[in-house]
C-alpha cells in the first residue's frame, strides 16, 4: 500500500487571494519538495496523499487493467524522495511526477515485451469457451456500458505507446498540451499530432459500437 498520512500538514501562502487555485496548489507541491529535499518524511507524506490516487489511476490507463499499477506508482514516489534535493522548480511539479511515471511505464512496457506471452489464437479460444456464442442472451443496458467501456480501455492500449500516453495525459488527467509537450519530451504541434492520430484510430476501432 501507498503511504497516507491523517494529520493535515500546511504550509501557509500569503497573499492567497492573489492567484488562482492552480498557482496556489503549484506553490504546495513546490514548499513541499524544499522540505522533502532536507529529508522532511511529513512533507513526503502529505505529497503521496496528494497526489497518489491520480498516478495509480494514471498508470493502469497507461498499462492496462493491471494488478501492477500500485507497485509502480510507489517507485515513482520513492524516485520523488530520493531525487527531490536536485528538484528545480523550473515547470509545475505535476510535470516532474507525470514525466517520471512515463520513464518507469516505458520501462515497464519494455520489460513485458520480453516475456513470453500466450498466443492470439489461444486467448481467443480461451475467450471463446468463457463466453460462447448466444444470440439469445441479450445483454442489458450496463452491461453494454460495461463492454463499451473495457471496448475503449482496450483501443486504448492498442495505440503505438506516445499516443497511447497523450491521450491519458490529455482524456483523463486534463494536461494542457504544453505539458504533455514537456513530458513527453517533444513539441506542442507534435503533441496534437500524435492527439490527432490517436482519436482517429479509436473512432475506427470503436465505430461499430457508435453504430448500435
Amino acid at each position: 500500500m501507498l503511504l497516507s498520512v491523517n494529520t493535515p500538514f500546511d504550509y501557509p501562502m500569503e497573499e492567497t487571494q492573489a492567484i488562482t487555485p492552480q498557482d496556489r496548489e503549484a506553490a504546495i507541491d513546490h514548499a513541499l519538495m524544499a522540505s522533502i529535499a532536507v529529508g522532511d518524511e511529513t512533507a513526503f507524506r502529505q505529497l503521496v496523499e496528494r497526489h497518489q490516487n491520480a498516478i495509480v489511476g494514471t498508470v493502469t490507463k497507461m498499462l492496462g487493467n493491471t494488478s501492477d499499477s500500485e507497485d509502480i506508482a510507489q517507485q515513482v514516489f520513492i524516485r520523488v524522495w530520493k531525487h527531490a534535493k536536485r528538484y528545480k522548480p523550473d515547470n509545475k511539479f505535476t510535470t516532474y511526477l507525470y514525466t517520471i511515471t512515463r520513464n518507469l511505464v516505458y520501462n515497464e512496457t519494455r520489460r513485458r515485451s520480453r516475456k513470453k506471452t500466450v498466443s492470439t489464437d489461444a486467448r481467443e479460444d480461451d475467450q471463446h469457451l468463457q463466453h460462447p456464442d448466444d444470440e439469445s442472451a441479450r445483454p442489458d443496458a450496463s452491461l453494454l456500458d460495461s463492454e463499451l467501456g473495457e471496448a475503449i480501455d482496450a483501443a486504448i492500449q492498442s495505440l503505438p505507446e506516445k499516443q497511447r500516453i497523450a491521450v491519458v495525459l490529455r482524456r483523463y488527467d486534463n494536461l494542457p498540451y504544453e505539458d504533455i509537450a514537456v513530458v513527453l519530451k517533444t513539441s506542442v504541434p507534435s503533441v496534437k499530432s500524435l492527439l490527432f492520430r490517436a482519436r482517429t484510430t479509436l473512432r475506427d476501432t470503436l465505430a461499430k459500437y457508435m453504430e448500435e
